[in-house]
This record gives C-alpha cells, structure tokens and sequence, in this order.
C-alpha cells in the first residue's frame, strides 16, 4: 500500500483509498470497522502526542509509574467528526474534521490500513488530503469550518 499526501486542511480532509479491484461487501465492512473505530478513539481523545508516557517509557513496563496529574494536565486532542465512507468503483473516501487531534492519528490509520491490506482487501494507496479530479467534492454538510484555500 502506498501512501502520498497532498495539501491537508485538518478540519476539513479527504482520505482516498484506492482499492486494487472493486472490493466486495465483506472487504467494505472490514474498512468501514477500520475507520468506525479509528473514529471512536479519535473522538474520545486517543490520539494525543503530549501523553504518550507508554510510549515513552521504552520496552520495559513492569512497575512503570504513570503519571495522572501529567496526563491531566495536557491540552485535549479531539476528533471532531467523520463523513461515512463513500465507493466508486475501485476508490472509497472518507471526510474528516481531525479537530485537535495528533499526527498519530494517521499514523494509526496507516499502520490499521496497512494490516487490513495483507490480511483481507489489497489497497493499493492511501492519499491524505486534496481531492480527486473525476470524484469531486462539495462543502461537507458537517463541516463547521469554512474550507481553507
């Protein structure tokens, strides 16, 4: 699976799958999981860099001493919404209103995706941001900022 970026407008993103053939009603309720729940974590704060104190600590978790006033203490990373995946053909989108989430949040998709790729539906790329020429885009209904550009 290749993955390219284009211009990203975090409150207002397409992410662009394309798929090697037409995938099948299965192969879309695998991607659509991967997305739901990509969505939920996202919404609910997951996707925050300032507290990644796991991450962090290195290999070694036995008796690591969390720290919950740090944890506290970091700025809100919330997604603020997401468009139900579209299908044409061989492509899908998705609209995207990342809010204040983290570049991790990608990172996640990616390495979802990625795994999604070998093991059920072959992707052949994920583009993040801009739009498609021959699929065009309107001003998204959920859109709560104007879009940049």
């Amino acid at each position: 699976m290749d993955v390219r970026f284009r211009e990203v407008d975090p409150f207002n993103c397409w992410l662009w799958l394309r798929f090697s053939e037409v995938p099948s009603q299965g192969e879309r309720n695998y991607v659509d999981g991967v997305f739901d729940s990509w969505y939920v974590i996202g919404r609910l704060g997951g996707f925050n860099a300032e507290n990644l104190q796991v991450h962090d600590e290195g290999a070694d978790l036995s008796w690591m001493g969390y720290d919950n006033e740090e944890a506290e203490s970091v700025i809100p990373a919330l997604m603020h919404n997401m468009g139900q995946l579209e299908y044409q053909g061989d492509w899908a989108r998705c609209w995207l209103d990342l809010g204040t989430s983290d570049g991790v949040a990608i990172d996640v998709l990616i390495n979802a995706l990625r795994q999604l790729d070998t093991d059920v539906v072959q992707i052949e790329e994920l583009v993040v941001g801009g739009v498609n020429t021959d699929w065009p885009v309107e001003d998204h209904p959920d859109s709560i900022f104007p879009p940049s550009g």
